[in-house]
Parts: structure tokens; sequence; C-alpha cells
């Protein structure tokens, strides 16, 4: 880049002009040979210029021409820290005095042509371009070259050992690759749903207190819903949960083990496992090589691979395999696959767009419209002095002390808190704070401050002391 430079030195103003010369004869030389003849006599009249307006001795103005002059021979186009080079190289030979510095427009930036293909040769996996690196830049933006070698000569740490990568390789794949032995009942995945999970999965996984259900009747009939769209405001959505929208139950396997229960992942044995996907199978009504699932079925990994999910080939292109990379880069690359078949980046739509008048309109809103950005205050309730513990138990605690879930000390219900009142007010907070049991720590909600907490177990206690 270019800048104007005020009351600078005559040999900074010397060396500025030819430098901008440089840039425009060497943009100028990539083009056509009469081109080239145009730009050497624009260096020649700058020569001239700046002996005229500079007193530059003659010899050395010719010198800085015949130089410029043979980079354009060269077809040099400097980039700017080339520029800043050449104009420091050149202050130092030559002598102006108190000259103002003419402005040249910046050297025209002209993008590369993009790839389609990756330096492999392979297409590009999602059907668009790539932007490889040429003459320092991708694109229009230019890369650090030096940061890249740097990439390719420092490495840090050391290969990881056979027995590092298999404690870290924990993932089960849908052809059953790292998927452990092991087996459980219905009626085991029943007993342990209910003493880890269903505290955030609601009963037979119905969800609750933000955590997502599990299920939401017969996936067979609902995996018919995935096609369904909302276009007037009755219509029944698309029911997408385990059993209905998930292609494969390996994810729920691996899911369980590497993350449930949420404040103790790993816990759990590859039996516990196998038990309480074995559950909840049966609560979306599944069948395994045609057999429903009853409280005495046991599921293993023999008859764990046989299962076919009801939306197994719902999602397109198919990812699994060996050749799911290759499926998706053939996908991708027929446009017909995707929007309306044809590739296109300007000007696509033809003919006018429809307009479409909002049929309802909404006119009255409650709270009015306002520009204030402060939240209203809240007015606090006569009957209840800790409003705002009250409003916490509302949205996250009470899915599990209103019905006594999971062992949860039901509120208001003196006989399940006497024991834990024994234990004190602080050690109380300290386990909501924690967590103990099936209670993930803060209720499973981490936004809460140690100060809700305080508010939520106070409200609390206020029920039954």
């Amino acid at each position: 880049m270019f800048k104007s430079y005020r009351s600078l030195k005559s040999s900074i103003i010397a060396s500025a002009l030819l430098v901008g010369v440089l840039t425009i004869t060497a943009c100028g030389a990539n083009e056509e040979k009469s081109d080239r003849l145009t730009v050497e006599k624009q260096v020649q009249e700058a020569a001239q210029s700046i002996k005229d307006k500079a007193s530059v001795t003659v010899s050395k103005a010719k010198e800085s021409a015949s130089e410029a002059t043979e980079k354009v021979t060269k077809v040099v186009a400097p980039t700017p820290k080339a520029n800043e080079t050449h104009a420091e190289e050149a202050s130092k030979s030559n002598t102006v005095t108190n000259t103002k510095a003419e402005v040249y427009p910046p050297a025209k930036i002209t993008n590369p042509a993009a790839s389609r293909t990756y330096a492999n040769g392979k297409k590009v996996i999602d059907g668009g371009v790539t932007y490889p690196i040429k003459d320092g830049k991708t694109g229009p933006y230019y890369v650090n070259m030096q940061a890249v070698k740097m990439a390719k000569e420092i490495h840090y740490g050391r290969k990881p050992t056979t027995n590092e990568i298999k404690a870290w390789d924990i993932d089960v794949m849908p052809d059953g690759t790292g998927l452990p032995e092991g087996k459980g009942s219905v009626e085991e995945g029943s007993e342990v749903y209910e003493a880890k999970c269903v505290s955030c999965h609601g009963d037979f996984g119905s969800g609750g207190g933000g955590y997502p259900a599990l299920a939401k009747g017969n996936a067979y009939e609902l995996q018919k819903t995935l096609t369904n769209q909302r276009v007037n405001p009755d219509d029944e959505g698309p029911v997408r949960v385990f059993g209905t929208y998930w292609p494969q139950v390996s994810t729920l396997w691996w899911y369980i083990k590497t993350g449930m229960p949420h404040p103790a992942p790993l816990s759990l044995t590859n039996d516990e496992v196998y038990a309480l996907v074995a559950y909840t199978m049966s609560i979306n009504e599944l069948k395994i090589d045609g057999e429903e699932l009853d409280d005495d079925y046991v599921l293993d990994r023999e008859k764990f691979l046989k299962i076919v999910m009801p939306n197994r080939d719902g999602f397109v292109p198919k990812i699994d395999g060996p050749n799911g990379l290759e499926n998706a880069r053939a996908f991708y690359d027929d446009v017909k696959n995707y929007g309306n078949g044809t590739r296109c980046m300007k000007d696509c739509f033809k003919g006018e767009p429809k307009i479409l008048p909002i049929q309802i309109e909404q006119t009255e809103f409650l709270p009015p419209i306002s520009t204030k950005r402060d939240l209203p205050k809240k007015e606090a309730s006569a009957d209840n002095a800790n409003a705002k513990g009250e409003e916490i138990y509302k949205s996250t605690c009470a899915v599990c002390h209103d019905s006594g879930a999971a062992d949860a000390p039901i509120l208001g219900a003196k006989a399940d808190w006497e024991n834990r009142l024994k234990a004190g007010e602080d050690t109380i907070l300290k386990n909501a704070i924690n967590g103990k049991g099936a209670m993930p720590p803060k209720g499973g909600k981490s936004s809460l401050s140690d100060e809700d907490m305080k508010a939520v177990v106070e409200f609390m206690l206020s029920k039954v002391k």
C-alpha cells in the first residue's frame, strides 16, 4: 500500500515516486508488449519529473530509471513488503529537498482461478471450490509464507503410543468396531434408568427440565413424521427423538458409555450400558430381528449388531462404511442432488418475485414494545420473600423435587428433609452446588451461580421449617 507523505526528507519522497512507478509498470508488464512501451515511457517521465522538481542529479535520476526499466523487463510485480525494501534502498542513494509526493493508485488485485480439486487431485468434498496458495496468496488474501514454512519444519510433542491411542479411541462404529462384549436386560435397564437417568430425561424417557426426550411412542410410525412440513399453524411437525431420527444405534451406546450420567461419565459398566440401550429400545417400541423387547429380553453384542433403526436410510449422502467420503464427494459434485439442479452464483432467479403479505398481523404486544434495554422490575410477592429462589426451583428443580424422582426429597415433605436438616443448611447448600447421588451439580444447570443455589435452598427449606 502507498501513503501520502508530508514534510518528509527528499530522499524518501524520491524513493516513493520510483516505487509507485515500479509497481504500475510491473503490473502493466503482465499485459501486452505495447503496454510495456507505454509504461517504460511513464518511467522515463517520472524520472525526469523527479529530476526537475527535486534537483536530483541527472546521472542519479537515469540510474534510478534504469533500475525501474530493468524490473519491467523482468516482469516482476513486487509485493508490499518488496515495495518497502525498494523504498529503503532508493532513499539511501537519492537526494531531494521539499518535494510533495505524487499519489499513485494501488496495484489492481486479481483473484487466482479457484480450483474444484484438492492438491491430491480429488474433488472438493462439498462440491465447492478451494483456493490453493499461489504467488503468496490464497484467493485475494495474502498468506504468511514464513508461517507456512515453519509449520512444515516445527513439530511439538511426540507420537502417541499404541496404548495411548487405544485408551482414546473408544467410540463405537455402526459395523461393531469398538463395541465390547456384554449383556443386559430391559428390566435391568429400567432399574438403572430410574436410579441414574430419570431425574433429567423424565419418566419413560418423556424428557423435562431442559433435557431431551428419548421416546414419544412407536418409532416406526413416528419416523414417517420426519417429512412433515408446518405449512399451516396447526400442522404437526416432525418428531425427532432417538427411535425416530437416529440412523444408527451404535451412537447411543458409546454416547451413554462416555457421557452419561451427566455428573459421572464413564462410570457405567458395559453391562449397564447394554441394559440402558435395551430399555431405550423398548420404550420406543422397536424390534430386534422381528422380536419385541419385553422386560425379560436380554441384549448382547450379537443381537446388537442385528438392530436396524427406522431412519437408517433417512440421510443423504450415505457416509457410513469405507466409501463414506467418496459417496459424499460424488453426491455434492452433482448439482441435481440439491438446490434447483443448476449451479448458479448470480441472477439465479427468473421472473418476478411473489410477494406474500402477512396473513395475521400482530399489532398488540404484552409487554408493550420498548426501546429501553433494561428488564422490567419484578414485584416481590407478598407471601413469598424468596421469589428468585422459587423461580429457579420451578425451572430447574421441580422436575425431581415435586415428584420425588431419583430419591429426591419432595418440596414441603418434612419427613424427607428431617435427616438433611440435621446435617445443617451449609451441607445442604454444598450438596446442591456440587451434586450428590443422582442429582447433578446445580441441578444440571451449570450457568447458575452459587448465590442462585443459595436462594433455591432457602426457598425449599422455607417450606419445611
